[in-house]
């Protein structure tokens, strides 16, 4: 059974630092296309950042230059390193994957950035 699950969660002063972690378990293959999400509290889920196979990333403009995605195929894993964090980018951040044409989602992470 495929699972995803996302682990590095916290609590953050404004300006701080992050590292979300999303392991891929129970297959031998590897996603095509990984991605992280987030839901703001009173919010509706939102696209963060992607990442492909080959390594191409997108990012949605608010984190551009402060949050950064990437993935090791060897360890089925991708990451979402949060810099520079501001209060707006508290939210319950999600990980989302494709395998084998199959969308897999984990359970979700809880950061939140407050002085």
């Amino acid at each position: 059974q495929v699972q995803l699950v996302e682990s590095g969660g916290g609590l953050v002063q404004p300006g701080g630092s992050l590292r979300l972690s999303c392991v891929v378990s129970g297959t031998i293959f590897s996603p095509n296309s990984m991605a992280w999400y987030r839901q703001p509290p009173g919010k509706q889920r939102e696209l963060v950042a992607t990442i492909t196979r080959g390594g191409t990333t997108n990012y949605v403009d608010s984190v551009k230059g402060r949050f950064t995605i990437s993935r090791d195929i060897a360890k089925n894993t991708h990451y979402l390193q949060m810099n520079s964090l501001k209060p707006e980018d508290t939210a319950v951040y999600f990980c989302w994957a494709v395998l084998r044409d199959i969308v897999y989602w984990g359970q979700g992470t809880q950061v939140t950035v407050n002085s």
